[in-house]
């Protein structure tokens, strides 16, 4: 679909690329606020890509709304003559699934689950058709993920997964939210995962934990001294399983500042992952370990 244009307040230019969300749809959002941002447009001062849309903020009296609309709707005929290709990075963050953090944090707030007597993880093993957890956890962990955008809180990332739409996961989030999430929790939501970067509230399933934080306000981690927040949208994740040993391991190396993510630079083109789903995603696998 072209994209649908409207405006928020006197400083706000709401871009609706699609109804749904979609690989294609996150790929225009992302590839337009790319273009926008390289642009230069006097009086841009924000861009907020989201997963099928994106949001510039703007000063109108450095520009005006008609203006501002008129350039962004240019950006989007270009947009549609070039090839659709990004650079970005692969990064693969390790997973301790079924951890006893999450594990405890569940079972206490059972009454506001859909399934009160199954964790979060056979629930979703369940609705989506899995003879069982471990048959779950390797769909989750199967195939990478984009991060279509970050946020909510900060420095927490949605992650859609590079599937084709049959085999993408859908679980529905808790009936109730909960008061409390453990920080870096790996979550489920819609067709959506996340980490959670900090402790607080949240409505997602609970599937594990990261050893890796992913948000730093005091920029002491070894990895995040440039920036506090580690992720950005277009970013591709691979989780990898990891067991309890590894972990502690893991955390071990981040409080002495050994610890450094597994990651590649690499150019995802989406034409050429459309011709080949299951090939293309394992040729970013094989630049993240090293093939």
């Amino acid at each position: 679909m072209q994209n649908r244009y409207s405006f928020g307040g006197d400083e706000h230019l709401f871009v609706e690329c699609s109804e749904e969300m979609s690989l294609e749809a996150f790929f225009k959002s992302l590839s337009m606020t790319n273009a926008i941002r390289d642009s230069k447009i006097m009086g841009i001062t924000e861009l907020c890509p989201a997963n099928a849309s994106f949001q510039v903020k703007f000063d109108p009296d450095v520009i005006h709304p008609d203006e501002i609309l008129r350039e962004v709707q240019e950006i989007e005929k270009a947009a549609e003559k070039t090839e659709p290709r990004i650079n970005t990075r692969i990064i693969e963050i390790p997973v301790y699934y079924q951890d006893p953090w999450t594990h405890e944090t569940l079972m206490r707030f059972r009454e506001r689950h859909q399934n009160p007597d199954a964790t979060d993880l056979e629930y979703a093993a369940e609705v989506n058709g899995f003879a069982s957890v471990k048959e779950f956890i390797e769909a989750h962990s199967g195939a990478p993920w984009f991060v279509s955008m970050v946020g909510f809180v900060s420095g927490l990332p949605f992650m859609y997964q590079m599937v084709d739409r049959p085999r993408q996961i859908q679980v529905p989030k808790y009936l109730r939210p909960r008061t409390d999430t453990p920080k870096l929790t790996v979550g489920y939501g819609g067709c959506f995962s996340c980490i959670y970067s900090v402790r607080g509230a949240g409505g997602y399933q609970m599937f594990g934990i990261t050893p890796m934080p992913i948000y730093d306000p005091n920029q002491e981690t070894s990895y995040l001294k440039d920036f506090m927040v580690f992720f950005k949208p277009g970013d591709i994740v691979k989780f990898r399983p990891i067991e309890r040993d590894e972990y502690d391991q893991c955390v071990d190396d981040v409080e002495q500042g050994k610890f450094w993510p597994r990651m590649h630079d690499v150019t995802f083109d989406l034409h050429e992952f459309q011709q080949n789903i299951d090939n293309y995603n394992s040729k970013l696998e094989g630049m993240i370990n090293g093939g």
